[in-house]
């Protein structure tokens, strides 16, 4: 029985092979039969075949109506700019360019550091000198500006401008601020903060909050940013709190001197920075602050020139505002001016720095210098400025001994100096 049935199988599938392949024998066969062939062979072989056809199709159009999957297909890049011309006039359609992955890392790194950004608002007393009614007037003013949380029991980071700008001229005096209000991100309470230091030849302050478990921001080395990579600007612009702008780092290192005289070493971005961004933070990608945002250009002609003192820069000073309340440098004690060739030779000197006063007992007049005397080394570096002097008595403690090479009346001579604490 297992041999027949085997038999019958094998002459069935015989039968079938032939009657697809064999059309010659359709005409035997009577019209039921050739109707039940017909739908035999649509199911067997038609109806697979075209479903097959159809599917294909819809996978094919699905994939390369879908610009990440054609790009893999076809091993081409849509954001390929400088084929854009080429491929639109030969290709007939425009490349495209995704900014899903941008947006995305903007979005990442503002939900990131929001949270660790304040807005400040301070108070002032500006008193009138001469007034339309007679005699003094006193108001009161307020301006705004940003911080970063530096600790989680309420230490915030700014500017010294942003908090202690007081100032005076012939029509006017401001004092020193009065009240000092921090507004937490998405947290419409007012804490009243104290200033715990300022400096202002690095134009930081730390101020401080009665409150506990905040955001701490995260800090990045800024000495490993590059020219062109992500940056956002955020903080308080104009009052309008937890505002970011982005753009990227222009330059690193760019030398700013500011309306007061003072220069500064800063982050360069074309990130928005406007009034009341001085103090907030510059950002990378990761959410991690770069810099304090603290000056722009403006005036006509003029766009997009932002500038950050480098988060690398900020941690010594912070450190000891918190600690002293205001930071401890070395100090030398004098009054210079620069020599230029010109001058030098105009006054039979040489080139170098004039020391035209010296403070009394200061480390100075204790090592022996004397006014008229023109600094020409310093630490075995030849100096020919002010600043190059303050920078290298800058890279030492306070109790450091420092070496320096002046002229007097035409002959050299080495002196040292054990700097001490500024004033």
């Amino acid at each position: 029985m297992e041999e027949e049935k085997k038999d019958k199988v094998e002459k069935t599938k015989t039968s079938n092979f032939k009657t697809v392949q064999d059309t010659s024998s359709y005409k035997n066969y009577d019209a039921n039969k050739k109707e039940k062939t017909k739908l035999g062979f649509g199911r067997g072989f038609l109806i697979p075949f075209a479903s097959g056809i159809l599917g294909c199709s819809i996978v094919i159009g699905t994939c390369f109506g879908v610009p990440s999957i054609r790009n893999s297909i076809l091993g081409t890049e849509t954001n390929n700019f400088s084929n854009n011309s080429n491929s639109s006039a030969n290709s007939g359609y425009v490349s495209q360019t995704s900014l899903s992955n941008y947006s995305d890392t903007a979005v990442y790194a503002a939900n990131k550091i929001l949270p660790s950004i304040v807005g400040i608002q301070v108070e002032y007393n500006v008193n009138s000198l001469y007034s339309m009614f007679g005699g003094n007037q006193t108001s009161t003013a307020t301006a705004t500006g940003s911080g970063i949380i530096i600790s989680e029991d309420g230490y915030i980071l700014t500017n010294n401008h942003v908090v202690a700008s007081s100032s005076s001229d012939s029509y006017y005096s401001v004092s020193e601020a009065t009240k000092i209000t921090v507004t937490l991100f998405n947290d419409e309470t007012e804490y009243e903060a104290t200033l715990v230091g300022a400096d202002e030849q690095t134009d930081l302050a730390v101020i401080k909050i009665d409150k506990t478990n905040l955001p701490k921001a995260e800090f990045a080395d800024s000495d490993n940013i590059k020219v062109g990579e992500f940056a956002m600007a955020v903080g308080n612009p104009l009052g309008m709190q937890s505002s970011i702008t982005c753009g990227v780092i222009s330059a690193v290192n760019r030398e700013i001197t500011d309306s007061d005289g003072k220069t500064y070493t800063l982050i360069q971005t074309d990130a928005a920075i406007n009034a009341g961004n001085s103090g907030g933070a510059l950002v990378n990608s990761e959410g991690q602050v770069i810099g304090v945002n603290t000056l722009k250009l403006q005036g006509e002609g003029i766009e997009g020139m932002g500038f950050a003192i480098p988060i690398n820069s900020t941690e010594d000073v912070t450190s000891q505002l918190i600690e002293y309340s205001k930071v401890r440098r070395p100090y030398i004690g004098i009054t210079g001016m620069d020599l230029d060739e010109r001058t030098a030779e105009a006054n039979d000197l040489v080139v170098g720095v004039y020391v035209k006063a010296i403070d009394d007992f200061s480390a100075a007049e204790k090592a022996g210098l004397k006014i008229g005397d023109v600094i020409i080394e310093a630490d075995g570096q030849k100096i020919t400025t002010m600043d190059e002097l303050t920078e290298i008595k800058n890279s030492h403690q306070i109790g450091d001994e420092m070496k320096i090479k002046v002229n007097r009346d035409g002959e050299e001579r080495e002196l040292t100096i054990t700097l001490e604490e500024q004033p």
